[in-house]
């Protein structure tokens, strides 16, 4: 039987990225640390950094995208139940 590739999680990328990225220790000793390839590590702190920029843009344009569909979503509801209160304001006769 073959080893099996190690998985790791996303919060555990960026801890190691993160602690890269802080420069307090090198990388050797992060890897060694973490039991993980220092070429691994170069890897994920290269991430991290091409990455971050598009963080706070790509966020908050696709939280006003849903705030705008939930809005769209909100006024047709309060549209057909407008039109719903009308038409049975009218067959009672009130």
């Amino acid at each position: 039987m073959g080893n099996q590739r190690r998985q790791f999680s996303a919060a555990f990328k960026a801890k190691v990225a993160l602690e890269t990225i802080k420069g307090q220790r090198t990388v050797q000793e992060i890897s060694s640390t973490f039991e993980v390839h220092p070429s691994q590590v170069t890897q994920w702190k290269r991430q991290a950094l091409e990455q971050l920029p598009g963080i706070f843009s790509a966020d908050r344009s696709h939280l006003d995208r849903a705030d705008e569909e939930l809005k769209e979503e909100l006024y047709q509801q309060i549209g057909r139940l407008q039109m719903e209160l009308a038409w049975l304001k009218k067959k009672s006769g009130l």
